[in-house]
């Protein structure tokens, strides 16, 4: 089990935006999570890597940490373990591509160049954007930054991927794309769960599907 929470709640401020939920998620599996803006969606994604802390919950455990006792320490060990890719991209727009995954994997400890770049070739391959390393982000369109996006994910070879709304911004053909490329990388034993306002993906491209709504998280049985 990657993730398991157990009657847990979550707060902004001091609004609870999702009460004694339930949610678990297993190696290669992908899950939609769906619900209206404010329903709670990207709260509970911050939970998993621990940029918003859990009220209270009987279970919050992700990558067999426990979230209600982890020390502040840790945290960057867990984050080491997942990918996170988010709606914006997020790239660093002064900075080749080339440059922007070099920048990542310096930031957690490698050092040797010919390593760095067989890395670096290896993620961009997998996403189909073997071609740009040496264009800068606003070069690209927002499908090609997107995949960038992904490919900054897998450096790490994580075991989750949390995509919060990484089609949002993106047409409905180019978004499909990306929800494919996603669902692909669950055939290496990578988990991903992504938020998402796209409901007719869920029936092209099926997977779990968690539905927050009236302050709560349930998973929709097919």
């Amino acid at each position: 089990m990657l993730i398991e929470y157990s009657k847990a709640s979550i707060y902004q401020e001091d609004k609870c935006v999702l009460k004694e939920f339930d949610f678990r998620l297993e190696e290669g599996e992908f899950v939609y999570l769906i619900g209206k803006v404010g329903s709670g969606k990207s709260s509970f994604l911050k939970t998993l890597y621990c940029e918003l802390d859990i009220d209270s919950a009987e279970k919050a455990v992700v990558l067999e940490r426990d979230l209600l006792n982890i020390k502040s320490k840790h945290i960057p060990e867990l984050r080491r373990e997942m990918g996170i890719v988010f709606q914006d991209f997020q790239l660093l727009h002064d900075r080749t591509v080339l440059s922007n995954l070099e920048f990542v994997l310096k930031a957690i400890g490698w050092k040797d160049k010919t390593e760095i770049a067989e890395k670096i070739n290896q993620v961009l391959e997998s996403v189909g954007m073997q071609n740009v390393k040496n264009k800068l982000p606003h070069e690209l369109s927002g499908g090609e930054q997107q995949r960038v996006a992904i490919a900054r994910a897998l450096l790490n070879n994580p075991k989750i991927i949390v995509a919060d709304e990484p089609t949002g911004n993106l047409d409905p053909e180019t978004a499909e794309a990306i929800i494919i490329l996603l669902k692909e990388i669950t055939r290496t034993g990578t988990a991903v769960i992504m938020s998402t306002h796209n409901i007719p993906m869920l029936d092209k491209i099926p997977g779990i599907v968690y539905n927050c709504e009236n302050g709560t998280m349930t998973e929709l049985k097919a």
